[in-house]
């Protein structure tokens, strides 16, 4: 079996989209997820986030896109932020009924992104452009 009838085998693109939309209607509800989106469309973080799980978890590569490491430099994103996002994550695959292996495809990938990610202070972090404002948000109380 090809990546690709695999990736199609545990759900394809659709599984992708339904599994995004559930868990960035979750992430812009979120207090304090969703003020590092707050000038970012949720329909084309949607798009972007599918284009890029596509590409890694073995299906068609649509994703044009800046990879991670590049794209979030320029925010603190601490372990706790992380963990959050992370049970929300869980949370969108069991609404979806999301296939086991596609789950834990996801999940492996998302949990080598920790340690690119998560920075013990802003100081770490560096603007990807020479206007951009380095994304750092208090826990909302």
């Amino acid at each position: 079996m090809t990546r690709f009838e695999n990736f199609n085998r545990i759900g394809g693109r659709s599984s992708l989209v339904a599994i995004n939309k559930v868990f960035y209607d979750k992430v812009y509800q979120h207090p304090w997820l969703k003020q590092y989106f707050l000038h970012i469309s949720q329909q084309h973080i949607e798009d972007q986030q599918v284009d890029f799980m596509q590409k890694v978890l073995g299906g068609e590569n649509n994703y044009i896109g800046k990879a991670p490491p590049i794209a979030h430099r320029h925010i603190f994103i601490p372990d706790e932020l992380f963990d959050i996002r992370k049970q929300l994550l869980l949370d969108s695959f069991s609404e979806t009924n999301t296939h086991p292996e596609l789950m834990n495809k996801w999940l492996t990938l998302d949990e080598s992104f920790r340690r690119i990610l998560v920075k013990k202070s802003a100081a770490e972090c560096m603007p990807r452009f020479n206007s951009d404002a380095i994304l750092n948000f208090d826990k909302p109380k």
